[in-house]
């Protein structure tokens, strides 16, 4: 089965090169498509943090990566599969990131935190509910603790 998706919006920011560090000063503007009529982000700044689905555009198919493999290429983490990774190069290209709102304008929303290049499809956003969140501590990998020291910078 296949579908189409068309993006809701589209990013605006400062980043033009994808980086994998140093994305947590990066404030990114998010502007609806023409389709969309502005009512549909009415009451999002009751929200603090938004969830972003974007579309890594700039990934090209050849470079798509389905099975394991060692983190930023960095060998001295182990080969874990592309679902136990957060890497861009994934089989449906998505992307998504919690952001802080920083205000909201009409059809634009100004953003910190998105780790998203100059021009990227946004897909979707959802307000950040703390009954979404887990309720459990979370677990993780040790070698992404590592992987993430400079992520957000």
């Amino acid at each position: 089965m296949e579908f189409f998706i068309k993006p809701i919006a589209f990013v605006s920011n400062s980043r033009t090169k994808i980086k994998d560090d140093d994305w947590g000063s990066t404030v990114s503007e998010i502007e609806l498509v023409d389709e969309l009529n502005e009512s549909s982000l009415q009451g999002i700044d009751e929200f603090s943090h938004l969830e972003i689905i974007f579309y890594f555009d700039k990934v090209l198919d050849e470079e798509i990566q389905s099975g394991a493999r060692n983190p930023r290429n960095n060998q001295q983490f182990p080969k874990v599969g592309i679902f136990a990774q957060r890497g861009k190069n994934r089989p449906n290209k998505l992307g998504l990131t919690t952001v802080e709102l920083i205000e909201h304008n009409g059809r634009r929303l100004i953003v910190k935190g998105l780790d998203a290049i100059d021009g990227t499809p946004i897909i979707d956003i959802k307000p950040v509910m703390k009954e979404f969140l887990p309720k459990k501590e979370i677990k993780q990998a040790q070698w992404s603790t590592e992987l993430m020291k400079d992520y957000w910078n």
